[in-house]
């Protein structure tokens, strides 16, 4: 049984709720799977919780701060460029850390720990049942992929972030989804996605995907909040077809483990060095087709 320090948000709003509809302590103690004397003393108001466990914040507001100066610099550099700089000037802080507070705002980072913290004791059977998704662009051009730039809504068109490139590099844009099990077939969007042509592209690729991982089995579809996944006639379909959707917070590529895959499959097509776009599109579903049901279940940080 818990102690009264123990107890959660989430089951002291049960608590709360239990007691209004008129039940006992005894009654909410087993319900929720805390001792009668924390239900009584939360009721009372006489608890008093711990000191706050888990990790301590890596970084002052000062050092965050600083890490902002770096960016405005040059917003052209690496995660590494950035972590190096970020230490240079007495942070010493993981790549990670870095992502964390250059792209996320205060909001989206509590979202984050929410989510993480409603989901950190899922067992391997839960996270087995989700089919994780995700669309990736593969260039032509891979000695160089493309410069990415720190910026922030409304900053499009500053001349600090902005660079001269090649102004079409050849390149494909593929979606594919992936569980526990291994991945599904891939498919190659032509133009731009809009919520119908991602739900084509849900009929005809999500769900061959889960019948091959699942088959008969119930699972949970995981997609990020691009406008076409979140629009209200894509919900439709997913309520239509009495499918689950994994609630995913906004701007946080890094916690969906396709990621692991799709760079696994960009090491591989810089060897094989393709010529042309057919050539590039055979190479990535042989790289595809060749990842393993072990490197689909690689674990990965949550916040």
């Amino acid at each position: 049984m818990g102690k009264t320090a123990d107890l959660t948000a989430v089951q002291k709003a049960i608590i709360d709720t239990l007691k209004r509809e008129g039940k006992t302590q005894k009654e909410i103690s087993e319900r929720i799977g805390c001792s009668q004397s924390a239900v009584s003393r939360h009721l009372s108001g006489k608890s008093v919780g711990r000191k706050k466990c888990g990790k301590k914040r890596c970084t002052t507001r000062r050092g965050d701060r600083t890490l902002r100066k770096i960016v405005e610099k040059d917003r052209f550099q690496t995660l590494g460029d950035l972590r190096k700089q970020w230490t240079e000037s007495g942070v010493e802080t993981s790549r990670a850390t870095v992502h964390r507070r250059v792209l996320l705002n205060q909001k989206q980072r509590q979202k984050r720990l929410t989510w993480a913290t409603e989901k950190q004791h899922w067992t391997v059977a839960q996270w087995s049942k989700v089919l994780f998704s995700d669309e990736s662009k593969f260039c032509m051009s891979f000695g160089n992929q493309g410069a990415r730039v720190w910026r922030k809504t409304g900053e499009k068109e500053m001349p600090k972030c902005l660079k001269s490139s090649v102004k079409y590099p050849q390149s494909v844009m593929v979606w594919g989804a992936m569980s526990a099990a291994g991945v599904g077939p891939l498919c190659f969007i032509k133009g731009r996605v809009n919520a119908a042509s991602y739900q084509e592209i849900l009929e005809h690729f999500m769900l061959p995907s889960a019948e091959k991982l699942y088959g008969d089995e119930d699972f949970v579809f995981q997609h990020d909040l691009a406008p076409a996944h979140s629009a209200k006639t894509t919900g439709k379909w997913f309520t239509d077809h009495g499918i689950t959707v994994l609630n995913w917070p906004a701007n946080s590529p890094d916690l969906n483990p396709i990621e692991n895959l799709w760079d696994i499959v960009k090491r591989k097509l810089r060897d094989a060095r393709p010529n042309t776009l057919d050539e590039l599109k055979a190479a990535i579903e042989a790289s595809w087709a060749s990842i393993t049901p072990q490197q689909s279940v690689i674990r990965k940080k949550l916040v």
